[in-house]
């Protein structure tokens, strides 16, 4: 069997990097077709030297010149911008696309990879926050499969596999609670990004580890198994899971319940996502029976950490109101990570914008542009004391 090609969408992100590992494990079954990155061009180039793909792309024009300089003896296609992005995404010489980007950037590639019918692993959350049911409309459409990267719904996909999606009843989204999971509403007004960063369980890109922080996270991969896997909201349920050993559960029409278990390590479900139905060896032990026998489960403070309600308001709301949401979320990240934002005032931000922005229905890809850049004008002139 010829190794699988892999395009790479974020490959110096912590999934692409990841990613890149599991590959270098497994050279007889995997490939990489293609690389693609925002602005990190030296390890960029360290994994193109190593890797040896047919393209690379990144997005930053100002890298460009640096790239294509050190990359020169190579026989390797340098290409920059966003539309050669989704050009290499949607090239058929790729078997499956990983669609790593951090936020609504990975959109457009996502959707170009789908519209050639490319399988596509999935890790960017916000593609199905943002147009979730645009996106399972294209996937039927184009029989473009989507494996799901995240480790949550990963291990909601390998419950449900044999089974009807009709026979679920319920879903259980399991969340580490976070590196704050345990301070009280005093601590929380005072917590720094760097606290916020450092995951008690998780290896994560700063993004991802200030939604942890939030409880966003959950929210948005509440969305996101929502139009997966055509389970209604209510019938999600959030469980702060501290050992984060059971990544999820999938509760069936018969009484029964489905898991995913196994130390915390994202490359079993980035392996599986790209080798779907395989499994390979990765180096990842089981977990011990002295580990299975400490497993908790808390119901999370929804009165301290309201980024949660927020994420399932949006998705009752409808329409463009999850854009807006995740927009807003984008930029109170951001503006958190550099300091001229309080943790506390992550959600208040977010809140303000959606109501101030409403929801319209959604018609294409090109109108959640518009919303989304409107959205993030809005959040970074967003002030507490306006």
């Amino acid at each position: 069997m010829n190794p699988k090609k892999i395009t790479i969408l974020g490959s110096t992100g912590s999934i692409g990097t990841q990613a890149l590992d599991v590959i270098s494990r497994h050279r007889d079954l995997l490939s990489v077709y293609a690389l693609v990155c925002h602005s990190n061009v030296d390890l960029l180039i360290r994994q193109a030297k190593e890797f040896k793909p047919q393209v690379v792309a990144i997005a930053n024009d100002m890298q460009y010149k640096h790239l294509k300089k050190e990359l020169s003896g190579e026989n390797i296609e340098i290409l920059v911008g966003n539309e050669a992005i989704c050009d290499i995404a949607s090239s058929y010489e790729a078997d499956t696309v990983l669609s790593a980007m951090v936020g609504f950037a990975g959109l457009a590639p996502t959707v170009s990879a789908m519209e050639s019918g490319r399988t596509i692993a999935l890790a960017n959350k916000e593609t199905l926050v943002v147009a979730g049911e645009l996106i399972m409309q294209l996937s039927r459409q184009q029989m473009s499969p989507i494996i799901p990267v995240d480790s949550e719904h990963s291990a909601i996909f390998q419950s449900i596999h044999g089974d009807k999606k009709d026979a679920v009843s319920h879903i259980y989204l399991t969340a580490s609670g976070g590196p704050f999971v345990d301070y009280s509403a005093e601590q929380l007004e005072k917590v720094t990004p760097e606290q916020a960063l450092k995951h008690p369980k998780w290896d994560m890109g700063k993004k991802v580890s200030i939604d942890s922080a939030t409880l966003m996270n959950k929210g948005l991969e509440m969305i996101e198994a929502h139009w997966l896997f055509g389970v209604p909201p209510e019938q999600i349920e959030i469980a702060i899971h501290r050992q984060s050993i059971i990544h999820s559960m999938v509760g069936f029409k018969d009484g029964s319940v489905k898991a995913q278990l196994s130390l915390p390590d994202m490359r079993l479900p980035i392996a599986y996502g790209m080798l779907f139905p395989h499994r390979v060896d990765i180096e990842l032990p089981l977990p011990s029976l002295k580990d299975l026998c400490q497993l908790t489960f808390e119901t999370p403070r929804r009165d301290l950490f309201p980024c949660l309600d927020l994420a399932f308001e949006s998705i009752e709301i409808g329409g463009t109101a999850p854009c807006v949401m995740n927009a807003a979320n984008e930029i109170a990240v951001e503006r958190f990570l550099a300091g001229n934002l309080s943790f506390t005032n992550i959600p208040r931000l977010i809140r303000d914008t959606m109501e101030s922005m409403g929801s319209r229905n959604i018609s294409n890809v090109a109108q959640l542009k518009d919303i989304d850049t409107e959205a993030r004008q809005r959040s970074r002139a967003w002030s507490r004391h306006r």
